[in-house]
């Protein structure tokens, strides 16, 4: 009996010894090869560079790029890895904007404090909002010229190449740590899209040059290229709104709709400077607003001025031969609280580097006797 005893006991040292030994081998390399990707987005800046508001000739520290930019950099401290985008409405939308497109102009030379600060923060792509067509094409065509970065648009078509006018997507190649320290390449598909309405709201300016396809069936169209040409995650940088009124091809607000396109992963959304997750949302259908997930897929939105970073949170694993996402969750961080009081310092170098146009803004107000 005591043999027999001994003979279990050993059998069962010999299965559970095997058995952790085989886990360990299918699970050690998938640890390993874990990794956390933090996507960060602005969104409708609308020429709020600076903590301040033209109107009242005084700081506002509920806006301002100069306050976002902080928030940025404490996100990127803490991950590894970090994509930064813009997600369109950037040139327009104060005196700032104004001055710079109708008195100063665009001089030879000289890059838009708007992309100059983009270049600043090493934004990864920025997308084309419907406000950006304000100043007309050729304002527009001049400025971007200052810019580092992809800028994105597949909707908005030429009139006389019948091509996208702007560059319909990218695939950024990005070398990524996972938890263990070895570095992966990955590449990321970004793609961007904006309402058709710009040809009613912009029709001097567009009619007879450009012309836009509906957002969703521009994404149908791309997306699978963007696949093909080996893209392990796609990104939308959707200026568009959220809504799941039902869908026609000249919606404008087509986020919801956007995610339901299988190789979408993630979508940034703007335009209607709201936030998501937020409370607004309640109660909009396959909604988690505790996670920031639509029909499935990571989405936010930061409002709007600088006011939010919009942040999600990935976690990708190699899995049959290709990287997958295991866990998501998308949320925003303000740069002031409810009163308006400051949370986050100002970051003095980007400051410095737009203070010229915003001293000359400030100055010509003055001036005006505004």
């Amino acid at each position: 009996m005591k043999a027999k005893l001994i003979l279990f006991l050993s059998l069962l040292i010999v299965f559970f010894t095997m058995t952790s030994t085989t886990f360990a081998a299918e699970a050690g390399p998938a640890r390993q090869d874990l990794i956390h990707l933090r996507i960060l987005e602005t969104t409708d800046l609308h020429a709020d560079l600076m903590n301040y508001d033209y109107y009242q000739t005084k700081v506002d520290n509920r806006i301002g790029l100069v306050k976002t930019a902080t928030l940025i950099r404490e996100a990127r401290k803490e991950s590894k890895n970090t994509l930064l985008f813009d997600d369109g409405d950037h040139l327009k939308g104060n005196p700032l904007g104004e001055y710079l497109a109708r008195i100063r102009g665009m001089h030879k030379g000289k890059i838009h404090p708007v992309y100059r600060a983009f270049n600043y923060l090493k934004y990864d792509a920025i997308a084309i909002g419907n406000h950006e067509f304000n100043y007309g094409l050729g304002f527009l065509k001049t400025a971007l010229k200052g810019a580092k970065m992809p800028v994105l648009n597949a909707n908005v078509y030429s009139v006389k190449t019948n091509k996208p006018y702007f560059k319909p997507y990218t695939i950024l190649k990005r070398n990524i740590m996972d938890q263990s320290g070895k570095l992966h390449e990955l590449k990321i598909g970004v793609i961007a899209l904006m309402p058709t309405h710009i040809m009613k709201w912009d029709k001097s300016n567009l009619e007879g040059k450009v012309f836009a396809n509906p957002m969703v069936e521009t994404a149908k169209k791309y997306v699978p290229r963007i696949k093909a040409e080996g893209a392990d995650i796609i990104i939308a940088l959707a200026h568009t709104g959220i809504s799941s009124q039902p869908y026609h091809p000249d919606t404008e607000n087509a986020v919801y709709y956007l995610t339901q396109i299988p190789e979408i992963n993630v979508v940034l959304a703007g335009h209607s400077h709201s936030v998501f997750p937020g409370p607004v949302y309640e109660g909009l259908p396959n909604t988690d607003l505790e996670t920031g997930i639509i029909n499935g897929k990571p989405v936010v939105m930061a409002a709007a001025f600088g006011s939010r970073l919009g942040i999600i949170d990935l976690q990708l694993s190699h899995q049959i031969g290709k990287w997958q996402i295991v866990s998501q969750k998308s949320y925003t961080k303000p740069i002031a609280d409810e009163i308006g009081r400051s949370l986050v310092k100002t970051d003095k170098g980007l400051y410095n580097l737009v203070k010229e146009e915003h001293e000359e803004t400030v100055d010509f107000i003055k001036k005006l006797g505004l």
